[in-house]
């Protein structure tokens, strides 16, 4: 059965399952999800709580070991099992499916776990969280619900701003929730509920907002020039260090090099392959897949090659005005033009830098 993140606490009421999954990449949300189940259990008398994550060191014996031990304090427990990597291997796997046959008395399980995709999806383990218990899939926020989102969240409590003031606001956090809720939650506190004005919300985030210059790649990667340029623009604005900026675009080029030789070497692997073996998280590796189809290997041989003539500029061996050429690193990505042959000795060192 599936429970809508939206109205999860009116679901609830009335009935406990002995198993909650709760998936998704938007961390604000999935906290709340968890949260909420966690308050409504505890209200039902399932006071002891025990989290487990299941990382790469995680001994699966622990979770049969947990289930099998009696509650020293109540009778009544909740076990929060995190597999943040969204692939609990094949010896987690069984032990998924055991445990779900065999689910412990007394006890309210919630497992948290990352958007899973189509393969892990028909899993047997995931099947079997399915059979076993209540899914909670939570779905990211779109640059375009973002304003209807941060709306509601006003709602919530009595507050309301006009459809100008609200896509201001949406265009100041950029997608980041956490920032949009930290924001949100501020402007209850500095003023009382009805309707705020345009000058109250501006003077309330203008003093805080930090474009964040971890979502440069994704709008490099995704090509979407419109966002890139905003946020280079405010990370200007804000003096972060352009060598910061370059070293983390410059890593995005590499990776997706990497993958092209990898896929392209004699051992012939799959682009899955290849994200695992450059051991790239789950939840990029959509992006990554989207882009590795899209992007051409020359056209990241040339990115490469700009990202070199940028870090030239910053140590003032050549001339060159340094957010411009960031600008341009980023176009590289949207062009659909062919490119110049570059000579073998260029080729050689690129595909040498790469591979740092």
């Amino acid at each position: 059965m599936r429970l809508d993140p939206e109205h999860l606490a009116r679901q609830l009421d009335g009935s406990i399952a002995p198993l909650y999954v709760v998936l998704g990449d938007e961390l604000l949300l999935v906290m709340e999800a968890v949260d909420g189940i966690r308050a409504y259990v505890r209200g039902q008398g399932y006071t002891e709580r025990t989290i487990l994550t299941a990382d790469q060191r995680f001994d699966w014996m622990n979770l049969f070991q947990w289930g099998r031990q009696s509650s020293l304090f109540s009778e009544r427990r909740m076990l929060d099992l995190r597999i943040p990597s969204g692939k609990p291997g094949r010896e987690g796997g069984v032990a998924i499916e055991t445990f779900c046959r065999e689910l412990p008395r007394d006890t309210v399980t919630v497992v948290t776990l990352p958007e899973i995709d189509k393969q892990g999806r028909a899993s047997k383990w995931f099947k079997a969280l399915e059979q076993a218990g209540q899914v909670i899939e939570v779905k990211p926020v779109g640059r375009d619900r973002l304003a209807h989102w941060i709306k509601q969240r006003l709602d919530r409590q009595n507050q309301m701003i006009d459809q100008d003031t609200l896509q201001f606001f949406a265009g100041k956090v950029e997608g980041n929730l956490l920032a949009a809720h930290q924001e949100i939650h501020k402007l209850g506190l500095l003023y009382p509920p009805g309707r705020l004005t345009f000058e109250q919300v501006k003077n309330a985030i203008l003093d805080v907002t930090r474009f964040d210059v971890l979502q440069l790649p994704e709008t490099m990667l995704t090509a979407d020039m419109v966002r890139y340029r905003h946020i280079l623009e405010g990370l200007q604005g804000e003096g972060v260090a352009p060598p910061l900026i370059l070293a983390i675009l410059s890593e995005q080029i590499r990776l997706l090099i990497k993958i092209h030789l990898l896929k392209n070497s004699s051992r012939g692997m799959t682009i899955e392959q290849a994200m695992t073996a450059l051991r790239i998280w789950p939840a990029r590796q959509k992006l990554m897949m989207g882009a590795i189809q899209r992007i051409r290997y020359p056209l990241l041989v040339q990115a490469l090659l700009q990202a070199a003539v940028i870090d030239r500029i910053i140590k003032g061996v050549e001339q060159g005005d340094i957010w411009e050429e960031l600008l341009n690193l980023g176009i590289c990505f949207a062009a659909d033009s062919s490119f110049k042959i570059i000579g073998r000795k260029d080729l050689s060192f690129i595909i040498n830098l790469s591979l740092k």
